[in-house]
C-alpha cells in the first residue's frame, strides 16, 4: 500500500508558492520603506528647519521635510554665490592693492638719492601752495556753468574739461603758476656717507 507523504505535497502545491512569493515581496517592501525612512530621518537631522516639530506637536510630515530640505538647499545655493562674489571682489582687490604696491615701490627706488648727490627739498607748506594757486588758476576758467538741471550742467562740465584740462593745457598753466614762485627753499646735502 502506497502512502503520499504530505510535505512533498505542500511543498509543490500552488498555494505554497505563491505564500513565499508574497512573504518575499512584504520583505522587500519593508526593507524600502526602512530606507526611505532612514532617508527622511537623515534629511531631517542634516536640515536645521528640519529639526523642530510642527505647530501642532507632531512630528513633520515627508512631505514637509521635503520642502523645508528644498528652501534650505535654495538657501545654501544663495549663500555660496554671495560668497564667490565677495570672494571675486577682494580678488580684485588684492590685484589692485599689488599693482599700487608695485607702482610706490618704484616711486620710492625712484626717490631715493645716490651717495654724494645735493637734494633740493620743498616744505610742505610751499607745495601746498603751489597746489592751491594751480587749483585756483583753474576754478577762474570754471565760469558760465549752467546749473539749471543735470543735462546742461554735465554739457557745460565736458565743455569746461575738453578746453581746461586737456594735458598740454594743464602743463602750460602749471609752468606759468611756477614761474610766478618765488625760489625760496635752498639746496641741502644728503650724502649717505655723513653721520
Amino acid at each position: 500500500m502506497f502512502i503520499e507523504d504530505d510535505d512533498s505535497e505542500e511543498k509543490g502545491s500552488p498555494n505554497n508558492y505563491k505564500e513565499r512569493r508574497r512573504e518575499a515581496h512584504t520583505q522587500a517592501e519593508q526593507k524600502r520603506r526602512d530606507a526611505i525612512k532612514k532617508g527622511y530621518d537623515c534629511l531631517q537631522d542634516l536640515v536645521p528647519t528640519c529639526q523642530q516639530t510642527d505647530s501642532s506637536g507632531y512630528k513633520l510630515s515627508k512631505a514637509t521635510v521635503l520642502q523645508k530640505s528644498i528652501d534650505y538647499i535654495q538657501y545654501l545655493l544663495l549663500q555660496k554665490k554671495k560668497l564667490e562674489e565677495e570672494r571675486n571682489a577682494l580678488r580684485k582687490e588684492v590685484v589692485a592693492l599689488r599693482i599700487m604696491q608695485a607702482n610706490y615701490e618704484q616711486m620710492v627706488k625712484a626717490q631715493q638719492i645716490p651717495m654724494g648727490h645735493v637734494e633740493t627739498r620743498i616744505p610742505d607748506e610751499e607745495k601746498f601752495q603751489m597746489f592751491q594757486n594751480i587749483i585756483d588758476e583753474l576754478f577762474f576758467t570754471f565760469c558760465n556753468i549752467n546749473v539749471n538741471n543735470f543735462t546742461e550742467l554735465s554739457a557745460c562740465v565736458f565743455s569746461w574739461l575738453e578746453e581746461h584740462c586737456k594735458p598740454q593745457t594743464l602743463q602750460n598753466l602749471i609752468e606759468t603758476v611756477l614761474e610766478k614762485e618765488p625760489k625760496s627753499h635752498t639746496p641741502t646735502s644728503t650724502d649717505k656717507t655723513s653721520p
